[in-house]
């Protein structure tokens, strides 16, 4: 099963588990419709059109909804513990939820329990609570900005809010954080470093490195980030190395925004139709069969 678990800011939006699709440029999780903008519906938007071109397969969303109180993530999480036991996941992907180290606990033992453990995959709340945890190891891929990369950086730090100043000023270059994070053991096998430049690191230090083509309109707009992890994610669901996938990813999430020719006013939503052609075209330019 490819997974993903994540949540929407709308409190009226109930627990819900199905297979997603995507329906007039609007998702659809279990016949309910979600309007594709960013957070979880943008990964899950970028997903979809990916697995379009790499091969189809089903994507199950577990979606709640949390406008960032916590109640619809503790009802994931509360769910995943119950049944997921009894799923068959290869993998696995937490997205937007609100952090709690005892739920996130609860969640990694009872994969670890199963009969072969899925690849794990975590972003923004799920990542800190999974550093926070001391279980960082555990994942085999984090998707940090920088911001979020300096708070793994921090072997002291217990939340995003007490990152030591000094490790957040602009002269800790990113490969000095990288190496940080894996040396105090707060980093998953592999990260993928979203920013200006997009680094692919794992603790030998950075494994690849993508820069291009420039799109400067992206920088200011909401989603990208959720996308470039939404395509990582269907390329390891497809079985493809971590590593390998992310660096397509990088690439693609660029040069999708390249096509769309993005402005101040442009939505991810644009950026996400443009990924199949994009993907398309760096499969060819990698040599990727």
């Amino acid at each position: 099963m490819l997974a993903v678990v994540g949540t929407i800011p709308d409190p009226d939006f109930p627990l819900t588990v199905g297979k997603v699709v995507m329906e007039a440029n609007r998702l659809c999780i279990d016949g309910r419709h979600v309007p594709v903008n960013r957070g979880t519906p943008a990964l899950l938007g970028a997903m979809v059109n990916t697995l379009k071109v790499v091969g189809q397969k089903d994507i199950i969303g577990f979606i709640a909804g949390d406008i960032g109180l916590g109640d619809g993530s503790r009802k994931l999480y509360q769910y995943l513990v119950e049944k997921g036991p009894k799923m068959d996941f290869h993998t696995l992907a937490f997205h937007y939820l609100q952090p709690d180290v005892d739920w996130h606990n609860r969640i990694l033992f009872m994969l670890n329990d199963l009969q072969k453990k899925p690849v794990l995959i975590a972003d923004a709340g799920y990542m800190y609570a999974a550093k926070m945890s001391g279980q960082a190891q555990s994942y085999d891929l984090f998707t940090p900005d920088v911001g979020e990369l300096a708070f793994l950086a921090d072997e002291t730090a217990p939340h995003p809010f007490y990152t030591r100043g000094f490790i957040l000023h602009d002269d800790n270059k990113v490969p000095d954080l990288i190496s940080r994070a894996y040396q105090h053991g707060n980093a998953a096998k592999t990260l993928l470093v979203k920013g200006a430049t997009d680094y692919v690191a794992d603790k030998s230090g950075i494994v690849f490195s993508v820069d291009n083509p420039i799109v400067e309109a992206m920088e200011a707009m909401g989603g990208t980030g959720d996308t470039i992890t939404g395509i990582v994610t269907a390329l390891a669901g497809t079985g493809m190395q971590i590593s390998k996938a992310a660096k397509i990813a990088a690439k693609v999430n660029r040069v999708a925004g390249f096509n769309a020719r993005p402005t101040p006013a442009t939505q991810v939503g644009e950026i996400i139709q443009h990924i199949p052609r994009a993907l398309e075209k760096v499969l060819k330019e990698y040599n990727v069969q």
